[in-house]
């Protein structure tokens, strides 16, 4: 899984055999993940994040790509 960035505890990356899914991104922190679309960004799912991570994760995935 090709890793994207790292930045406050998060790690971005993704999976190249996701097969026909629309372009997103996963994001892992602490024991918790989610999965995010890119256009626009939105939240697909998460377990085990706090609110707080998940804006957070989202913020800073708006501004990286």
């Amino acid at each position: 899984m090709p890793e994207i960035f790292r930045k406050f505890g998060f790690v971005f990356f993704f999976y190249s055999n996701e097969g026909q899914e629309p372009m997103h991104v996963h994001v892992r922190k602490a024991g918790g993940f989610a999965k995010f679309w890119m256009e626009p960004v939105e939240l697909d799912f998460s377990q085990g994040l706090k609110v707080q991570d998940i804006k957070q994760a989202q913020d800073l995935n708006n501004g990286a790509f």
